[in-house]
């Protein structure tokens, strides 16, 4: 992703490590958190693993989604262990659309466990376990408890309980901070360091594998056209003598953190642990990727960040 830094500014360093003059552009999506519960948290986390495998990017998976964190029984609507699970896409329909493929597919497949609405207070529903029901081929049933319809669909190991409808919110997509090491240990290093960080932050996930992105891109490609993104060259340190390249002298690998969340405060938020923990020894500066403010309205500057934890 190119980057665009501000106008020049005094140095901002964090234990030695650049803090760049830049921001990170993110964009609008429409966002669900989905409660998963079972017998026990084993089944709980299986179930979300499934629900949320292959969900890196909406450029080829169509969702992006991640497990947000365990809950207690205390906090779950049945009392069971629980698993809060959040799914991004770019509009409305296809929200819906996915989240009836992957609940019908991973959490109805899994044994003993039940679905649940983790957004009861979003003004905007999507009619999903109504979709889910005729799975029971006529014997399903279904009961109203404080207003909420929920469905008992009938499978061989007893029935599956799912919520009627689930809440949907204007979330944001594409936060995100690049971590500019001497070498690709320093950059796995700092980047798991990140990450540890920030699981667990209400509101966010980090939708690639164990949070982290090797693969960063660009929008379209310089030879092969038709493709919709290809590598970031200009952050790859085998190509520096074959394009022009954005990493500074002494830099020789980067990586790369992606957030999505419900509402841009909890990227913000995320994003000054993250960041704070990936300043450490091996590690050059940390930067962020954008288009010049051309690809969506939410702008993370990473120096406001640090300073106040807030987005522009």
């Amino acid at each position: 992703m190119r980057r665009f830094p501000s106008a020049r500014a005094p140095d901002v360093q964090i234990r030695g490590v650049a803090i760049e003059d830049t921001f990170a552009e993110a964009f609008g999506m429409r966002g669900a958190r989905v409660i998963i519960t079972a017998r026990d948290t084993r089944w709980a986390v299986e179930a979300a693993r499934e629900m949320t495998g292959f969900a890196t990017s909406v450029i080829a998976c169509k969702v992006e989604a991640g497990i947000e964190r365990e809950l207690a029984p205390s906090e779950t609507p049945d009392g069971r262990p629980g698993v809060s699970v959040l799914l991004f896409t770019m509009d409305s329909e296809s929200l819906a659309k996915r989240l009836i493929e992957r609940i019908g597919q991973t959490v109805l497949t899994c044994v003993t466990t039940a679905c649940f609405d983790g957004l009861p207070d979003a003004d905007e529903r999507m009619s999903i376990g109504k979709s889910l029901r005729v799975f029971g081929d006529g014997f399903q049933g279904s009961k109203v408890i404080n207003g909420e319809r929920y469905w008992r669909i009938p499978v061989m190991e007893g029935e599956f309980l799912v919520q009627e409808s689930f809440g949907k919110v204007k979330g944001v997509g594409g936060g995100n901070f690049l971590i500019l090491a001497e070498s690709d240990e320093a950059a796995l290093g700092a980047a798991q360091a990140a990450v540890d960080a920030m699981r667990g932050a209400p509101g966010v996930v980090l939708p690639f594998p164990g949070g982290i992105v090797r693969s960063g891109s660009k929008v379209g490609g310089k030879r092969h056209k038709f493709m919709i993104a290809t590598t970031n060259d200009a952050y790859a340190p085998t190509l520096r003598a074959l394009t022009p390249s954005l990493l500074p002298n002494g830099v020789n690998a980067a990586l790369e953190i992606v957030l999505d969340g419900l509402d841009a405060p909890s990227i913000a938020a995320a994003m000054r642990v993250g960041i704070d923990a990936a300043c450490r020894a091996g590690v050059h500066s940390i930067s962020a990727g954008n288009y010049g403010g051309k690809l969506g309205p939410h702008h993370f500057h990473l120096r406001k960040i640090m300073d106040e934890g807030t987005a522009a």
